[in-house]
């Protein structure tokens, strides 16, 4: 009986009121608990939008002191900063700043998070949010499935161009926290990953498997810096999050470029059991600033999930590691690796 409170838990919103309260008394959580952030900065990326919108607002209401945020559409972020001004006032929203930036592009990437560590002396929570959703399988402009190009690999590179702001920030006995925004549907993951090739990267596996796969690798992601770094920065808490099915664009307008007819199920006729943007943000917000440990899978609304076995495959962790290093290599040698990007989380 417990096993399907939590799935309604987990997924439902909306229809199902106080669906967080199905939770067992050691996995409850909600956005008032959020502690104080006085003095901490934030960073999120898909920050104007969505459940990224939802972190962003919880982390102001909470007086975060710095908050930077990462976006692809100016025209998104316009009307985000609009919201907070109105909500919060213009004092709050100069308290956000927002870089334009395509994380599939993994030079524009890495040249932003410089430009970030150059504006502030720490960083304390870092939130991996931004994604490509439930679409079809297409390249990046450097020859890269979009899936894994956007949602993985562009926040590696970006998490790792930020490493040395992270560790300084945990050396001076800070508690940093990074979270990797997953998802259920990495159960998708055809059985056949192995992460060997850009052959098997770039093969068309459809829209499911596509998202899928990429947030398998947010959970391996997660582990990995959880083995490689937490291991040395005790206080750097690296976790993955799944935020529950939730009303976004992603769930209303792009599941049609999939789906363009059988997409309805899901942006109408999921609609009374989808999660609002500040639900969907329950479980992130408990990773980035409330949890101790490291390398769990939170589910809503602070539910420890086992995942997948090939979420718990470290050994398919290191080779999609691998891969991600020898392809952001070739891909930007010239304007990164060359410069002695910190690539390596140890």
């Amino acid at each position: 009986m417990q096993t399907i409170k939590n799935t309604i838990a987990e997924n439902a919103g909306k229809i199902v009121s106080g669906a967080h309260g199905l939770a067992p008394a050691d996995s409850q959580f909600s956005l008032e608990q959020v502690p104080d952030l006085t003095g901490k900065v934030a960073l999120v990326t898909g920050g104007s939008e969505g459940i990224g919108y939802g972190c962003t607002h919880t982390l102001l209401s909470h007086n975060i002191s710095k908050l930077f945020v990462i976006s692809k559409d100016e025209g998104i972020v316009d009307d985000a900063i609009n919201a907070i001004k109105s909500e919060m006032g213009e004092e709050m929203a100069k308290r956000v700043e927002w870089f334009q930036c395509d994380l599939s592009d993994w030079e524009e990437t890495g040249k932003t998070a410089f430009k970030i560590s150059e504006k502030t002396d720490r960083l304390d929570i870092l939130i991996n949010n931004a994604a490509r959703g439930i679409m079809t399988a297409q390249l990046a402009k450097n020859g890269v499935d979009l899936h894994l190009a956007t949602n993985h690999m562009g926040h590696v590179v970006l998490t790792s161009h930020l490493l040395p702001l992270l560790k300084d920030t945990a050396k001076k006995g800070n508690t940093v926290r990074i979270v990797n925004l997953a998802s259920n549907l990495h159960e998708n993951t055809p059985k056949e990953t192995k992460f060997e090739s850009l052959e098997e990267i770039n093969k068309d596996y459809g829209p499911q498997a596509q998202y899928g796969r990429s947030k398998l690798c947010s959970i391996l992601y997660a582990k990995y810096l959880n083995r490689h770094l937490t291991s040395q920065y005790p206080n750097i808490l690296a976790n993955a999050t799944h935020p529950g099915i939730v009303e976004t664009r992603q769930s209303t307008e792009h599941i049609h470029e999939a789906f363009p007819l059988g997409g309805y199920a899901m942006s109408v006729g999921m609609a009374p059991f989808k999660k609002t943007q500040f639900e969907g943000a329950v479980s992130t917000m408990f990773g980035a600033t409330t949890t101790e440990k490291s390398g769990q899978y939170i589910a809503p609304p602070a539910i420890v999930e086992e995942g997948s076995a090939m979420a718990n495959d470290d050994n398919l962790g290191e080779q999609l590691m691998d891969i991600t290093w020898k392809l952001v290599k070739e891909k930007t040698r010239s304007t990164s690796v060359d410069k002695g990007c910190p690539f390596k989380a140890s």
